[in-house]
C-alpha cells in the first residue's frame, strides 16, 4: 500500500511538472497571450475584479523575493517561509495576497510556493521577478504554474511585454474604488532587456486613462513590480540622513523603513515614474534589494520596499515578514511592514 501511495505521489508531481510543457507544446504560448492595441477602448471587465466589503477595509498582505532553492525549499528555509507566511496570514487576515517578484529559484521550490500559497483560499497575485524562471523549466512554465492555480488571479496580459502585465480593480458596491497595476521588470535572461519595454509605458496609460474615462473620474491606483525605479534611489539619497541616520527635513514625518544595501534599480531616464505621477498613482511597491524596506513619500508617490519574506537568496537578520496594505473606502492606502521572528 505504502508502495502504491508513492508512485501515485511521483505521477501527481510529474503532471504537474509536465503540464505547463504539455500546455506550450501542444497548444502554443503565444494562445496565453492577450492581443492588445491602444487604439481599443478599455471597459472595465478588462480588470480582474476584487470586491471590497463596505463596513471594512480592504487589506492586502505583500510578499517578495521568497525565491528558494530546492534543497532549501525542502529544508530548514521552507519551514522558516511557511511559518512566517503562516503567521502573517494569521495576523492580517487579507482579502488579497500580492507578491513583488522572484517566487521561487527552483522547479520544486516553485511547486512548493504555488501549493502554499493557493492552499489559503485567498485570492492571490503575483508578479515575475528577475528570478522567476531561474534554475525552473522556463519563466512560460513558472507563469503557467501561477495561471492556473485556482485561487491565482495571474494573467498573462498583452504579447510581447513579458509574463504577467494585468490590472486588479478593487470594487465597493460594484464601483472600482482603486486600481492595481501589475507588471513585469525583465530581466531573467541575457537576452531580455531588464525594465519596461515602451509598449508596457503605452498600456499603462491606456489603463489608467481608460479607468478615468470609464468611471469619470481618477480612481486611486498603486503599480507592483519587481526591480525598483530610479528615483527610489534619488528619493533615499535626499530624504535619508546617512551622519544621523535618519529621514530629515520634510521626509521625516512621512517616511519608515531603511536601506541596508545600494538601491539596485533600473536605467536612470526611465519615463514610468513620471507616467505613474501625471496619471495620478499614488503608491509604487516593489522589491528586488532584500536588506532594504525603506518607504518614502516622494513629489507626491510613495515608493515603498517590501519587507522580505523568508531567508531565500540573502537576507539580514531582522529582516523578515510582509508588507500590509490597506484600502479604505476613498481608495486611498495606507501602508506598513509587518515583521516576523524568523
Amino acid at each position: 500500500m505504502a508502495y502504491i501511495k508513492t508512485v501515485i505521489v511521483l505521477l501527481l508531481s510529474l503532471g504537474q511538472i509536465l503540464s505547463p510543457i504539455w500546455a506550450s507544446l501542444f497548444r502554443g504560448e503565444d494562445s496565453f497571450f492577450e492581443n492588445w492595441s491602444p487604439d481599443q477602448t478599455y471597459a472595465a471587465d478588462y480588470a480582474v475584479e476584487v470586491k471590497k466589503d463596505p463596513d471594512r477595509d480592504f487589506v492586502i498582505l505583500n510578499l517578495t523575493d521568497i525565491q528558494l532553492e530546492k534543497w532549501e525549499a525542502q529544508g530548514e528555509y521552507g519551514k522558516l517561509v511557511t511559518k512566517t507566511v503562516n503567521a502573517l496570514v494569521e495576523q492580517t487576515k487579507p482579502d488579497l495576497i500580492t507578491v513583488t517578484g522572484d517566487n521561487g529559484y527552483s522547479t520544486s521550490g516553485y511547486l512548493q510556493f504555488v501549493k502554499e500559497l493557493d492552499a489559503f483560499g485567498i485570492p492571490w497575485a503575483p508578479i515575475m521577478g528577475n528570478h522567476d524562471g531561474s534554475c525552473c523549466v522556463s519563466e512560460f512554465w513558472c507563469a503557467h504554474k501561477l495561471w492556473s492555480a485556482k485561487n491565482c488571479l495571474f494573467r498573462f496580459g498583452p504579447k510581447g511585454m513579458g509574463y504577467g502585465n494585468y490590472v486588479i480593480s478593487i470594487t465597493e458596491n460594484g464601483r472600482p474604488i482603486h486600481t492595481m497595476l501589475m507588471l513585469d521588470t525583465h530581466g531573467n535572461s541575457s537576452d531580455e532587456p531588464v525594465y519596461f519595454h515602451d509598449e508596457q509605458l503605452a498600456w499603462t496609460r491606456w489603463v489608467l486613462e481608460g479607468v478615468t474615462r470609464t468611471e469619470g473620474r481618477t480612481v486611486e491606483s498603486s503599480a507592483l513590480f519587481h526591480i525598483p525605479l530610479p528615483e527610489f534611489k534619488t528619493a533615499y539619497d535626499e530624504a535619508y540622513d546617512s551622519e544621523q541616520q535618519r529621514f530629515t527635513g520634510e521626509y521625516a514625518a512621512t517616511s519608515f523603513g531603511w536601506n541596508h544595501e545600494d538601491v539596485c534599480c533600473g536605467p536612470a531616464g526611465c519615463p514610468m515614474f513620471g507616467l505613474l505621477k501625471e496619471l495620478g498613482t499614488k503608491n509604487v511597491i516593489c522589491g528586488h534589494d532584500h536588506n532594504n524596506c525603506s518607504s518614502i513619500l516622494y513629489q507626491g508617490v510613495r515608493l515603498t520596499y517590501a519587507l522580505h519574506t523568508g531567508p531565500g537568496g540573502y537576507y539580514e537578520e531582522g529582516m523578515n515578514g510582509g508588507t500590509v496594505l490597506t484600502v479604505h473606502s476613498d481608495g486611498s492606502m495606507n501602508i506598513e511592514h509587518r515583521f516576523v521572528e524568523m
